[in-house]
């Protein structure tokens, strides 16, 4: 391996997923500016939308978003537009 390439900067950072509150702690060189105390320990905080415990690939379920009603809702607006 290349010598000076990797960062040095690597400590405890909590990932919090904020779908579903869950918090993990690895070591990471992510920029972060909230901290958040987990188990007694105050650790700097990255927010995520998703992660292992909420993606339906690693959940085995998947989530039903409404675009029926959307397409309604957008066709029911511009059918006066239509001859």
């Amino acid at each position: 391996m290349k010598k000076g390439i990797h960062p040095e900067n690597y400590r405890l950072v909590a990932f919090k997923d904020m779908s579903n509150e869950d918090v993990f702690i690895t070591k990471s060189t992510v920029e972060t500016k909230e901290t958040i105390t987990h188990e007694g320990v105050e650790y700097p905080v990255y927010k995520m939308e998703i992660s292992r415990t909420s993606h339906p690939f690693y959940t085995g379920k998947s989530k039903l978003i409404d675009t029926a009603g959307r397409i309604d809702k957008f066709k029911n607006k511009y059918a006066k537009f239509s001859k």
